[in-house]
């Protein structure tokens, strides 16, 4: 009786017995370094510019000092936040091209895998612009919330209302893009700025009480 071969073929599955897509196939981690400067730069413009103009607003009822405060620290954050985000993301492109180089002498990477993580490597100056950019879209939040109300009590109410608003969709436009929790993340950004705004204002009231600053 002659022997039978049996030729068998195995066609490759993933893990679950689906057609990948190409979104399956994103690194998200790429996409993380813009995601962490544009909601850091959104967020620390927006908590800011608020916190300051509400301790403003608490020993000082005109709103052209409250204004004028709003866009000094807009000016003055996004200069800030440009330069340490261009210093933060040198730092850490001179750290992984050292690292790259000690690899590539010690003859433990090829072409292909050098040249795909030359393309991984952070941008500074665009980092930089990002950043800078984001925090004044957040400042001016505040600023445009403050500038229309005449009625002081009224004005902060509407501060902390736009502020409120801004925060959640700054944590969901995070998250959606970062593909983490939406109502961890919108909850955890919320609070943030409604402790920062509550502690600058309690602290700045008492001070102008204590020194009779207060108008």
């Amino acid at each position: 009786m002659a022997a039978q071969n049996q030729v068998q073929i195995t066609i490759p599955k993933d893990h679950n017995g689906q057609k990948q897509t190409p979104e399956d196939d994103f690194d998200y981690s790429q996409r993380a370094q813009w995601v962490r400067a544009a909601v850091l730069g959104a967020n620390d413009g927006l908590v800011s510019i608020a916190s300051l103009m509400m301790g403003v607003g608490a020993v000082q009822k005109d709103v052209k000092a409250m204004i004028l405060i709003g866009f000094a620290g807009l000016f003055a954050g996004a200069c800030s936040m440009a330069i340490g985000e261009f210093v933060s993301v040198y730092s850490q492109l001179d750290i992984e091209r050292a690292q790259m180089k000690r690899d590539k002498a010690a003859g433990g990477q090829n072409q292909e895998h050098e040249e795909g993580n030359k393309e991984q490597l952070p941008n500074p100056f665009q980092a930089a612009v990002a950043s800078a950019i984001a925090f004044s879209l957040g400042a001016i939040v505040p600023i445009l919330a403050a500038a229309f109300i005449a009625n002081h009590k009224v004005r902060l109410a509407v501060i902390v209302a736009a502020v409120s608003l801004a925060l959640l969709a700054f944590g969901g436009i995070g998250a959606f893009l970062g593909r983490s929790p939406m109502v961890k993340s919108c909850a955890r950004v919320l609070i943030g700025g409604w402790m920062a705004m509550a502690i600058t204002f309690g602290l700045t009231k008492l001070i102008g009480s204590s020194t009779g600053m207060e108008l």
